[in-house]
């Protein structure tokens, strides 16, 4: 009797732990939409996390006022000034390479700019990011309602980071 109470015991943790790491550390998504394209597509099953830091190039998932979610990738930080010119990423002045987007710009732009010229001055009338804010963008730039449209992502509306595709498998990886 004590084997089968214990063996009960057992599982209702289980089934509370399961519940508890769904719910709170590793959340699943699908994608819906195409302004992540090359890196995430329409359809793929991703993993979320809450518990790391955020950094530049995450992916992160995060709700808007409107109530929509979005999947975007990090590209500036609280206190950072953003400028892209001739196509190439400043971030406070300093080229960083987005090697994330090889493909899409050979595909999509070989003879033109894929990011369009700005500033966080232009488009958010500040010179820097405030803080607790991120500035987003989708990989697939030329067709991504991001921080360009929206302005910054404050950090209470980060749901998560995609750590993982699961689906479909052929697609599996981690997101580095």
């Amino acid at each position: 009797m004590t084997q089968v109470m214990n063996g009960l015991i057992m599982c209702a943790i289980s089934i509370v732990l399961v519940f508890i790491i769904r719910g709170f550390l590793f959340i699943p998504l699908s994608i819906d939409g195409i302004s992540m394209e090359k890196n995430l597509k329409q359809g793929d099953h991703v993993i979320t996390e809450k518990m790391s830091e955020i950094h530049r190039f995450d992916i992160i998932v995060f709700h808007l006022d409107d109530g929509k979610t979005y999947v975007k990738r990090v590209i500036g930080l609280p206190g950072e000034e953003i400028t892209y010119k001739k196509d190439q990423l400043y971030v406070n002045g300093k080229k960083r390479m987005e090697s994330f987007l090889t493909e899409n710009k050979k595909e999509h732009a070989p003879t033109s700019n894929y990011t369009n010229e700005f500033t966080t001055s232009t488009l958010l009338s500040t010179k820097k990011i405030p803080k607790n804010c991120y500035f987003v963008l989708g990989d697939n730039r030329r067709l991504s309602k991001d921080s360009r449209s929206f302005g910054v992502v404050h950090q209470n509306q980060v749901f998560g980071k995609v750590v993982m595709i699961y689906y479909p498998f052929d697609r599996m990886q981690i997101i580095k």
